[in-house]
């Protein structure tokens, strides 16, 4: 069964009717535990900005916001990290092919005239250890990621050759405002 709300939630259950109330019942409650971080993240981001160069930016998404996600991840047990098409952080930020999958789709959706902002995956998925339901959101460009994020030309020369330092692999450039720059992905174990 696959729905398509207004929102920009696709919605999968397993065999009927049931099974898609409980996703999206899933889906509400993943929604409500991760929404905090999201906006705690872009503050912190904005809170740095407006007092340091463009280059202490990098360590809000280095340092901080890791201890952020694993504050929820262990507030809720589930496995939550953030993923992209476009690594800064490969070994971090390196989506599996479900994610890789997802994201296509965000980014095809996007081109489309989707707003990012209101799309979001939920769906309950079969492994070898049993169900898992599989949850992301996507996370489009605004304005105060184009600080790191945007054209290479434009960023700040002492940015740029911190990212180069941290990260010599860096794919996360190029970006437009509204564009995908990757997901919140959330697996949650679920009872067999």
């Amino acid at each position: 069964m696959l729905k398509r709300f207004t929102t920009g939630l696709l919605l999968t259950g397993v065999i009927g009717t049931a099974a898609a109330v409980d996703v999206e019942t899933l889906a509400k409650e993943t929604r409500e535990a991760t929404q905090p971080l999201l906006g705690k993240v872009v503050g912190t981001l904005r809170e740095t900005l407006a007092t340091n160069p463009a280059d202490k930016t990098v360590d809000v998404c280095r340092e901080k916001l890791p201890g952020m996600v694993k504050e929820t991840r262990e507030k809720t047990g589930w496995n939550i990290r953030r993923v992209s098409l476009k690594t800064r952080n490969a070994e971090r930020g390196t989506p599996d092919e479900y994610e890789a999958k997802v994201l296509a789709d965000f980014d095809r959706r996007a081109a489309a005239g989707e707003k990012g902002a209101t799309m979001e995956s939920a769906e309950i998925v079969q492994t070898a250890e049993g169900p898992v339901f599989r949850y992301m959101k996507a996370l489009p460009v605004q304005e105060i990621c184009m600080t790191c994020h945007g054209d290479p030309a434009n960023l700040a020369p002492d940015l740029v050759e911190r990212l180069k330092t941290l990260y010599p692999a860096d794919k996360a450039t190029g970006y437009q405002l509204g564009q995908i720059r990757g997901a919140l992905t959330v697996k949650r174990p679920l009872p067999n």
